[in-house]
């Protein structure tokens, strides 16, 4: 079977993209609505969400990035993973019954329609639309990034592909995206997620063993030689520091409740009681397959350190190089075709809010009602994002060789400042004002983007991302208690009491 190892991850591989035109072709046939391309007509069941839910958040950001970031910064970005999977309990305790309810009362269909009704303020959906659409741009950036380097790496294994550019990867990777995304809208995603979802799980255990059999002597030698190498690697905190850690961990633990991808699910199940089986199958979910974060890049960096392995030209390489390696044939083929899984069915989800920003939200908050035919455009604005954030990852990558994980942690810290105070607080919050609201959406993005732009530092090493969460929540706080609330509709008053 090692033999014929290159042409069974290929074999794999092509299967799965075959897979991604025959679903987007099945699930054209079922949307027939805007309401169905964006949230699958509110009719997905439990089991189905909950796995959407958890691959949603561990996609390309978690199968690529986050090995890379453990070879190149140890344990600093383990804080990421492990504080997530107490988030989703944040998540689904402030949100999920009450964005349910509002879907199915407010007849929503998007976050920012969610924001307009909770404020009353189409100027607070809007702002929200703009929102959704430049952290889409950063973080759709990560997953084309991620899929056109895996494939990149794949290929270039191969005699017949050799020296196979990263652009050339990009546009049959984006290609293949296009079209499912565009025939099936979340439909196709969703769908994609539960077989994925249920890859990362199996797929995730076994690639922690074939990890720890690529090591002699397993993950006690491997932690001894990052040890012996960078005691500080190793150590709780990382090579990144304890304030770095810190930082991620709070955005990642409490901002994952402002991740637009994941909380708009909350609103595509058929009932509010199948809370009660989304919650533990996602962290139970999430949990498993994270693993692979921490293995393979632990893995990686020691097998390079022995000397058994050539250093990667990037931490990027780590997961696409230890499994075209080391794990066996069949196993990296699956999880190769698993991860474009987890890859395509986020982007198609961020896709889908994008789109839905550009011809339902923006047009409603600035001539107070959305566009005709709908669907037509959603469609042609999910092939302009797209392309534009197809340009934006690479001009990232050859212009300042950002790595996967980084590019995603912008678009999450870009997600978790604006909405996790709008949204999450919002929500739970009846004092909460829509001028507060509009002022924190705004600061956070003119914070977000000067740090990522002008280069700014920020102190002990923390991430920009944090700090405008923090900037973020105590202007949204301070501006509700300041200003007087105006009287809540008293259907939102009743989702808010739930």
């Amino acid at each position: 079977m090692e033999a014929f190892r290159e042409p069974i991850i290929l074999a794999c591989i092509g299967v799965y993209f075959v897979i991604c035109i025959l679903v987007g072709i099945w699930a054209m046939r079922k949307t027939h609505s805007a309401s169905d391309f964006f949230i699958a007509g509110k009719g997905l069941g439990p089991v189905v969400v909950g796995l959407a839910v958890f691959s949603s958040t561990l996609s390309g950001f978690g199968f690529v990035g986050g090995p890379g970031l453990v070879y190149n910064m140890g344990m600093t970005s383990v804080w990421m993973v492990i504080v997530s999977t107490l988030g989703y309990a944040i998540v689904f305790y402030m949100l999920a019954k009450r964005m349910r309810v509002m879907a199915e009362i407010r007849d929503s269909i998007s976050l920012p329609d969610i924001v307009a009704a909770r404020y009353s303020s189409k100027a607070a959906g809007g702002w929200m639309a703009v929102v959704v659409i430049l952290g889409v741009l950063g973080y759709l950036a990560t997953q084309i990034l991620a899929m056109s380097t895996v494939l990149q790496s794949i290929l270039g294994n191969t005699e017949m592909f050799e020296g196979i550019s990263l652009i050339t990867c990009a546009v049959i990777s984006v290609s293949v995206l296009i079209f499912y995304a565009v025939t099936g809208g979340i439909l196709a995603s969703v769908y994609t997620d539960l077989v994925q979802g249920l890859i990362m799980m199996v797929c995730g255990l076994l690639v922690v063993v074939a990890a720890a059999m690529a090591v002699d002597g397993g993950f006690t030698a491997a932690s001894s030689s990052l040890l012996a190498d960078d005691p500080e690697a190793i150590m709780p905190f990382g090579s990144g520091g304890m304030f770095a850690a810190v930082a991620w961990a709070f955005m990642f633990g409490v901002g994952i409740a402002g991740q637009p991808h994941l909380i708009t699910k909350l609103m595509m199940n058929r009932t509010v009681k199948d809370t009660k089986i989304i919650l533990p199958l996602s962290i139970a979910g999430y949990a498993v397959a994270a693993m692979l974060w921490i293995s393979v890049g632990l893995v990686m960096r020691a097998l390079v350190l022995q000397g058994n392995h050539d250093p990667l030209g990037l931490p990027d390489d780590a997961a696409p190089e230890f499994l075209t390696a080391y794990a066996n044939p069949l196993l990296a083929g699956v999880v190769f075709a698993g991860l474009f899984a987890a890859i395509m069915s986020t982007a198609d989800g961020f896709l889908n809010i994008g789109a839905a920003a550009i011809i339902h939200d923006l047009p409603k908050a600035i001539r107070g009602k959305p566009l005709k035919n709908e669907l037509w455009w959603a469609r042609v604005a999910t092939v302009l994002l797209c392309l534009f954030a197809t340009g934006f990852a690479l001009y990232a990558r050859y212009n300042s060789g950002e790595l996967v994980a980084l590019l995603g942690a912008f678009g999450w810290g870009t997600f978790a400042a604006a909405i996790f105070p709008v949204v999450a607080l919002g929500l739970n919050w009846k004092r909460a004002t829509a001028n507060a609201a509009i002022f924190a959406i705004v600061l956070s993005l003119v914070f977000n983007f000067s740090v990522k732009l002008f280069g700014i530092a920020m102190p002990f090493g923390m991430d920009g991302g944090f700090i405008s969460m923090l900037v973020s929540m105590i202007a949204f706080i301070g501006i509700s208690y300041i200003e007087k609330p105006k009287p809540l509709q008293k259907d939102i008053e009743a989702i808010m009491d739930l």
